[in-house]
């Protein structure tokens, strides 16, 4: 090779060395190439394993709700929190000698009793006595006794006219001057025939037993009683448009509370400018754990801006779920705002088929927590009590948990887009909002209340699948309102609205608060 190099002419030479540093620079390039597919297909590798984790679990939570039990339960114990996880062994051993210390909660199941048999009938019910002989001849025998069987038994609501007669009574010798009348009671709808008790029942078989107005319609015409369906809309409506005294009144008061608790619930709206579907209307709901009230107002939107409608300019403690539009309010001068403990374990629910180890943990963590607030239940502690409570058995727990979040985080050993990692973030963003209810024992832990408020308009979405206009939906936020506190009062929803109905038109502006449920049931009217 060397023989044939220096038969070579210096111009062979040198395209004879170009030409292999040519190659030299497209074998360089072609590697280049390579590793740079090669780093991309890595990098595609992670995007579709991260991908088919994501979807993997999206399916799980999927089956889970298909088929899984939806009540959020974890029956754990405070050795579950010496499960072993990726720490440096001191500081394992650290943390699980603090959380033995402090997570001393554990959940009490109490024996089961012998049955107590059948629940006797109510005494307040009439009683119809039916006696029944033997058969044949009894001439020659004596009754020794009897066996007494009940049984409940049901009639279909009566229907009944109630008629007025008014007498006139005018003074002796006069034509026609100083007549006298009796004077008619206030009633609901002005010349219209539909009485307060009728009315009630249409409004609480809507909006309690979500039953549609057609579907009513239907009732009335079996009991051969000629009312039509746009008699009974009206008759709806005009009920609705009665409570507005009383709704405006309870939102002028909400809107003065220390302390609200709001969440916000979806309801379908017909909408003339949209055409073939619905206009997804918001109901943002306010509850005052201190009196009980409970408020909804209907908004078209869910944005920051619908929310204002009450809670611009409000001062105290707001308690809400993560959605950032009450960030705004929260952050307000003169409002502390607190996040909800039932969201944030809902988070570490969704995360048990990521990682359920440690899932497990921050689960145990959190019904420490709730175990205070069960032990200060049982104990009947005063707010000042339960704040020192939560003091001596809540706030060391809640250390210790942000201890092992924070330390989980920074070792690397959760990955942030994971459920976990998004789980512990999501708690981790909003610490100070959750713990802010150790402040004042009046506070609660959780959100809870105000969803239970808002249960029954889920329900009533399943059956009349949307509001007619937004004005209807506005009207409805009234009954929606009052019915919520008769549920809280354990006051009868019908009992109460026909009381509203008989006695709205005589109360003054200044009373028309001892037209609320609680009100009503103080003062014994319920």
């Amino acid at each position: 090779m060397s023989a044939e190099l220096e038969n070579l002419s210096r111009e062979e030479l040198i395209k004879l060395i170009l030409n292999q540093h040519s190659a030299n620079q497209k074998l360089e390039q072609q590697t280049e190439t390579l590793g740079r597919n090669q780093a991309q297909l890595e990098e595609k590798r992670a995007q579709l394993e991260a991908e088919n984790l994501r979807l993997s679990l999206f399916i799980e939570k999927l089956k889970r709700l298909a088929f899984g039990q939806k009540r959020e339960r974890f029956e754990g114990n405070p050795a579950q929190i010496l499960l072993p996880f990726i720490m440096p062994k001191a500081a394992q051993q650290e943390l699980a000698k603090e959380t033995v210390e402090q997570i001393s909660y554990e959940r009490k199941k109490g024996t089961p009793s012998a049955h107590a048999g059948r629940q006797p009938l109510p005494d307040h019910l009439p009683v119809e006595e039916i006696e029944i002989h033997p058969d044949g001849d009894l001439t020659e025998m004596v009754c020794i006794g009897n066996e007494v069987t009940e049984e409940l038994e049901f009639k279909p609501g009566s229907y009944f006219i109630r008629r007025f007669i008014r007498y006139k009574y005018a003074p002796k010798g006069k034509d026609g001057e100083g007549v006298l009348i009796g004077k008619l009671p206030s009633r609901p709808i002005e010349k219209g025939i539909a009485g307060p008790g009728l009315l009630a029942q249409i409004l609480v078989d809507k909006y309690v037993d979500h039953l549609p107005l057609y579907r009513q319609g239907q009732r009335f015409k079996r009991e051969n009683i000629p009312i039509a369906n746009s008699t009974l809309d009206g008759w709806a409506r005009q009920g609705l448009n009665l409570l507005d005294i009383l709704y405006e009144h309870l939102l002028k008061q909400t809107r003065s509370k220390g302390y609200l608790q709001a969440d916000e619930s979806t309801i379908k709206v017909q909408d003339r400018d949209k055409k073939g579907s619905c206009h997804l209307g918001y109901y943002w709901v306010y509850h005052c754990p201190l009196d009980g009230t409970v408020l909804f107002d209907y908004q078209p939107g869910r944005s920051a801006g619908a929310a204002a409608n009450v809670l611009a300019g409000f001062q105290g403690y707001l308690q809400t779920d993560g959605y950032t539009a009450y960030n705004k309010f929260g952050a307000a001068e003169g409002v502390t705002h607190l996040n909800c403990w039932a969201h944030a374990r809902r988070e570490f629910d969704g995360a048990l088929s990521n990682d359920r180890d440690r899932a497990e943990i921050a689960l145990a963590f959190i019904q420490t927590l709730y175990g205070v607030e069960a032990e200060a239940r049982e104990k009947g502690l005063s707010p000042e009590g339960r704040k020192t409570l939560r003091l001596d058995k809540s706030l060391p727990t809640l250390n210790a948990m942000v201890k092992w979040m924070t330390g989980e985080l920074k070792a690397g050993n959760v990955l942030p887009k994971s459920p976990i990692g998004k789980a512990m973030h999501y708690s981790l963003d909003r610490w100070d909002e959750l713990s802010a209810y150790l402040l004042d024992g009046s506070l609660e832990i959780d959100n809870n209340l105000i969803e239970n408020a808002i249960r029954p308009l889920a329900l009533g979405r399943k059956n009349y699948l949307f509001a007619g206009s937004h004005d209807a939906a506005r009207r409805a936020a009234a009954i929606y309102s009052f019915f919520a506190m008769c549920k809280k009062e354990e006051v009868n929803p019908f009992e109460w609205l026909r009381h509203v109905f008989e006695n709205i038109g005589d109360t003054k502006v200044n009373r028309i608060d001892a037209l609320y449920p609680r009100a009503s049931k103080l003062a014994g009217k319920m």
